[in-house]
Order: C-alpha cells, then structure tokens, then sequence
C-alpha cells in the first residue's frame, strides 16, 4: 500500500493497524521516504483490539481477482453468485455456515425491534451497497446488516439504494476475516459510514467502530454478558448471550 505523508499525518491509528497486514509505504511529492512495518510481537496503542484484528485478519480470503468495474458489472449481470467488488479486486462470496447465519438473523431480529416506528430501517443481506473513494473509485459490497435512514432520498429509479448508510455489519467467517476486518474497515471509514459492527461468532465478540469526518472516533470491544452498544443511535443495544447462544 502507498499513501501520502500527508494522509499518514492524517490518519496515522487507522495506517497502523493495516500495516500489521501488509507494509505501508510512506511518500512525499511522490517519492517513497518511509515504510511502516507490522511486528506480531511488538504491543500495539490499541491493545487488545488490535491484536485480535490482526490475528483473525490472517485467516484465508475468498478470492480476490483483479478486474474494472465496468468488468465486474459483465461479471455480475446475468450471475446467481454474489459478489463483492473492493479496489479493484472481485470477491465471490463463500456460502455462510451455520455460526454466522445464527448470529444474523438474532442480531438483525434485535434491529428490526428495535428500529419499529423509527425513521431508519436495518436491511439484510444480500443486497448490493454501491460506495464511492471518490467519483473514479467505486466499491460494491453487501453488508451483513445495514441501518439506511435516507432511503427515500436515495432510492434509484432501478430499485437500488444509492446512499451510505449510517451503519453496517459484517459477521466475520474463514473465508470473509481479513476483508472484514481491514478492507471493508478502511472502506467504510473513508466513504462516509458512521458506524462498523463487526461480530465475531468464534470468539464471541463484537467490535464496535464510529467514525466522524471520515476519520475513527470510537472503538469498543464487547463480550457476554456484555451488550454491544451503539453511539451513532443511544439506546441501541445487542444483547450478546442471545447472539451467541
């Protein structure tokens, strides 16, 4: 990965977790002048957050294969498979296993009780999510989870939704870990989310990120009994000894 010194500067927490996946290279005007490095055995600011991000971050991932995005929509038109397409790499999306349906449909029951009579509505998977870097730069994913709270604003005359929402969950498997955890992070970070579950059914866990300014605000880890909670929307809670069960 290259960025500038400038978005280092920027963002240096968010830099140094992706490096314990992979090396940053640091550029000035142009031209490399640092790099920044992971090391398994050095302690991380973010304690144990972090090291649970970077172990589970290992796990294999599905794909990727390089393509454009005109290419992936040839891919994906007339497809029954479901796939994600990040930075230019195409995913296919590896058919859920028991422990993470089991945690989606009690997390999203939780929701959709939750968010009865409000303005926002939770959405679930599959269901294309389309985001933007910039105008160039388009990513398509599908959320675990999604809270929209400008559907109508932003509803395509093609039945799609054109927004970001306000918060999204990914429910972390063997073949989806490492793009859960760092991919889709900096992704939904740098387009606009508010906020990022990510629920993890072999550890029993559920980290929970907020973003302001496209940049991280918040972080929290949660374990049973605990209740994960959100910032974005107070009074949202996940009761986890139900997700788990």
């Amino acid at each position: 990965m290259i960025v500038s010194s400038t978005e280092v500067q920027n963002n240096f927490g968010k830099y140094l977790m992706l490096a314990a996946e992979e090396d940053v290279i640091v550029t000035r005007n142009g031209v490399p002048v640092a790099k920044l490095l992971g090391l398994d055995s050095a302690p991380h600011p973010w304690g144990s957050i972090s090291s649970i991000v970077r172990e589970r971050a290992h796990q294999m991932a599905y794909g990727p294969t390089k393509a454009t995005y005109q290419e992936f929509l040839e891919l994906t038109r007339d497809s029954e498979e479901r796939y994600e397409y990040i930075d230019g790499e195409i995913y296919l999306l590896a058919s859920p296993k028991t422990p993470h349906q089991a945690a989606l449909t009690e997390l999203f029951g939780q929701f959709y009780n939750w968010f009865q009579g409000k303005e926002c509505r939770p959405f679930v998977a599959p269901y294309y999510i389309t985001l933007r870097r910039s105008p160039e730069q388009i990513s398509v994913v599908q959320p675990d989870i999604m809270i929209i709270c400008d559907l109508d604003e932003q509803l395509g005359e093609d039945g799609y939704y054109k927004g970001v929402p306000n918060l999204l969950v990914e429910i972390l498997s063997d073949s989806t870990a490492r793009k859960d955890l760092l991919k889709k992070l900096d992704l939904y970070m740098s387009c606009g989310v508010d906020e990022y579950w990510i629920v993890d059914p072999e550890d029993r866990l559920v980290l929970v990120y907020g973003f302001q300014d496209k940049k991280l605000s918040r972080q929290a880890l949660y374990k049973p009994p605990e209740k994960a909670q959100s910032q974005r929307f107070p009074g949202l809670e996940a009761d986890l000894i139900q997700i788990f069960r």
